[in-house]
């Protein structure tokens, strides 16, 4: 297949505007066809390896206060009815020299949350503090040894 070339079109005796026509309907071909391979993310979920899911209670649901939404024994989903925006952050680091935590969850009160792991026991393994790009954020890790950035936006 060459270039488009529309001297190497047969002639058309209905007017210039044929010529551009045809261009139109490729184009609106084109953009119906992308149309039709366009996917929405709708969710992103985060799965943990965990040998006994039931750990997972003391930490997501008693300290992060997240609901159980799903239980089938071998898989435990833990969340909110809140709407979330849709993210994937990529990092080659995790900011002030850190490791790159496995979980980041923002709530809305970075001081309760921070208290609420101080009464677990849980260790704090970073922070908290302010960072120069607007977060307030503490690290530790979930019963799973999964590390969880928990932040908040200033």
């Amino acid at each position: 297949m060459g270039i488009w070339n529309p001297e190497n079109l047969p002639p058309i005796n209905t007017g210039q505007n044929c010529v551009f026509l045809i261009c139109c309907d490729a184009r609106e071909a084109q953009h119906e066809r992308a149309k039709e391979h366009h996917v929405k993310v709708k969710r992103i979920v985060s799965n943990v390896v965990a040998s006994d899911v039931e750990k997972a209670s003391a930490f997501y649901e008693e300290v992060l206060g997240l609901k159980v939404l799903m239980d089938l024994g071998w898989i435990r989903t833990y969340g909110s009815g809140s709407k979330m925006t849709i993210q994937i952050s990529v990092m080659s680091e995790g900011g002030s020299g850190t490791a790159v935590p496995d979980i980041s969850i923002e709530v809305d009160d970075i001081e309760e949350a921070l208290a609420r792991v101080q009464r677990a026991s849980i260790p704090i393994e970073y922070g908290p503090t302010t960072e120069p790009w607007g977060v307030r954020r503490f690290y530790v890790r979930d019963p799973f040894g999964k590390l969880i950035n928990i932040l908040q936006h200033e």
